[in-house]
């Protein structure tokens, strides 16, 4: 005769699939020096642009000459460090050699695996006592079960708007946003979306649009005049002057590919 054991699922806990957003840094450079340099240069006056963000080691840009000296090149403690004092915190890395994950393991990151960015597995059914089986007993037809209201999807952030003129010394970050100015930007103040950028005024400051990497992005002005311009980290300075057809007018800036297969700035008039 079988024994049946009784299973009761746990109440203090539940174990399921997580999806979390991460930050990828795609390592183009095992130069710690130059990384340092142009991390600098990108966010240096903007300390509070990442938010203790997790964020994942991607080795897979680095050439096949750079990689093969990678674990000796590349400290990953010294990396980490670089990272943590931009408020990242490096859990993972992915790509690059046997050596190479062995050195980044070392240094207290994990492996990220292809799964762990694929959509999760169905739920595993609940516990439950098995009951033994009954006879089957002819019955009417239940009526069909009414369909689950779908889930509504989180409303996405509004536009961050600011309707006073920015001065110089001023910064303004919408995260995860738009951002809407309804005054002018004045030269020395800073505009910075992780989405399109909207200036109702003369732009004269600077302007990042897509700061995490949105090549969609884009900055509109009444008055384009500014000290520079960046979508996706493709920028133009005031050194590099616009020309005649948009500089002091409306005007939209936007990438597109260029004739070397890379991304490139292009300026025209708003309605062109």
């Amino acid at each position: 005769m079988s024994t049946i054991l009784s299973a009761s699922a746990p109440t203090s806990f539940e174990i399921k699939s997580a999806n979390l957003p991460l930050v990828a840094l795609l390592l183009k450079s095992t130069d710690l020096e130059q990384l340092s340099r142009e991390l600098a240069q990108r966010f240096g006056d903007m300390p509070d642009f990442f938010d203790n963000d997790p964020l994942v080691v991607d080795l897979t840009p680095l050439t096949a000459a750079e990689s093969e000296g990678l674990s000796t090149a590349l400290d990953f403690g010294a990396l980490i460090d670089l990272l943590r004092s931009y408020r990242l915190l490096p859990l993972a890395v992915r790509g690059g050699s046997d050596t190479q994950m062995a050195a980044a393991l070392s240094a207290g990151l994990i492996q990220a695996q292809d799964a762990m960015v694929q959509r999760s597995a169905a739920p595993r059914a609940s516990e439950s006592t098995p009951e033994p089986e009954q006879p089957i007993q002819p019955r009417a037809a239940a009526p069909a079960a009414e369909p689950a209201a779908p889930t509504a999807p989180a409303p996405p952030l509004g536009a961050m708007v600011i309707d006073k003129p920015l001065r110089s010394g001023q910064q303004v970050y919408a995260r995860g946003r738009d951002l809407v100015v309804m005054a002018m930007v004045n030269p020395g103040a800073e505009v910075i979306a992780d989405g399109h950028i909207h200036v109702y005024a003369p732009l004269r400051g600077k302007a990042i649009a897509g700061a995490r990497g949105n090549a969609d992005a884009r900055i509109f002005a009444l008055v384009m005049e500014p000290e520079l311009i960046s979508i996706a980290g493709i920028y133009r300075t005031s050194e590099n002057a616009l020309p005649d057809s948009v500089q002091g007018k409306a005007a939209q800036v936007a990438l597109a590919p260029g004739d070397d297969g890379t991304d490139k700035l292009v300026i025209k008039p708003i309605g062109a």
